[in-house]
């Protein structure tokens, strides 16, 4: 037997790079899958179509996360095609860098949206899905809330925010059996990071040097952390934050 089969999961934000990753390793271990995305349709429905051609289950179900309708929405399909909900993965987020003479409104209103509210709102969804056996929330964090560069001021402070609700929600959602925990990567080797110019720059070799493993993450390294979170080999792991950069600290 997998070691989630029969399991529902959602997984926000996955289209592409670490979430998509995620989708798939879950539908690997047996999960029937909900791969969100917000605007990349053509990418969310290839991730589906893999997981399918594999021998999983998954559908593809658009939604913004920041937008409570599209949230409700999200959640209604999901129970339509596979009912009660077990996993929650909040991968969804955006991010910008840049000095503190850059910063705008826009860009706080932005990051914020997706990284922090778009979080809580799915999650106020999932919570309502969940069966009463409860099941587990994953929260998609960052290393930058540890290691804090430069630059990275409203990026830095949505995933800070992160952390501190995984660690109320953890104590809120604890009588319900829903575990939540937070996998913060180190620097991950997606199509965002490559669109952002970070592969191959230096802010890319002072990470690698700064990282005990000597190289930076690919997104099945932290699709694995996703599925154990998500299985009952974590049934006693709630409210933890785990630094998944290869030592970058």
């Amino acid at each position: 037997m997998k070691k989630l089969e029969s399991k529902i999961a959602v997984v926000t934000g996955a289209s592409k790079g670490i979430g998509a990753s995620i989708a798939k390793h879950l539908g690997a271990a047996g999960a029937s899958v909900v791969v969100n995305y917000a605007s990349a349709k053509d990418g969310a429905e290839q991730v589906a179509a893999e997981i399918v051609a594999a021998g999983g289950k998954a559908i593809a179900v658009q939604g913004n996360v920041s937008n409570e309708a599209d949230v409700t929405r999200l959640f209604e399909e999901t129970t339509k095609a596979f009912g009660p909900v077990d996993i929650l993965v909040n991968n969804a987020g955006v991010y910008k860098f840049g000095g503190i003479e850059e910063i705008s409104a826009e860009d706080f209103h932005n990051q914020f949206d997706t990284n922090v509210l778009g979080l809580l709102l799915a999650t106020k969804g999932a919570v309502k899905n969940f069966s009463e056996n409860g099941g587990s929330i994953i929260n998609i964090g960052s290393v930058v809330s540890a290691i804090t560069p430069v630059g990275s001021s409203i990026y830095t402070a949505t995933k800070s925010a992160v952390d501190s609700i995984t660690h109320v929600l953890a104590k809120e959602l604890g009588g319900k059996k829903i575990r939540v925990n937070s996998i913060n990567p180190g620097m991950i080797e997606t199509e965002g990071t490559h669109t952002a110019g970070f592969i191959g720059s230096d802010f890319q070799l002072d990470t690698v040097k700064n990282t005990p493993l000597g190289r930076i993450g690919q997104p099945d390294d932290i699709a694995d952390v996703a599925v154990f979170l998500a299985s009952e080999d974590a049934r006693w792991l709630t409210g933890e934050i785990l630094l998944a950069g290869g030592g970058l600290r």
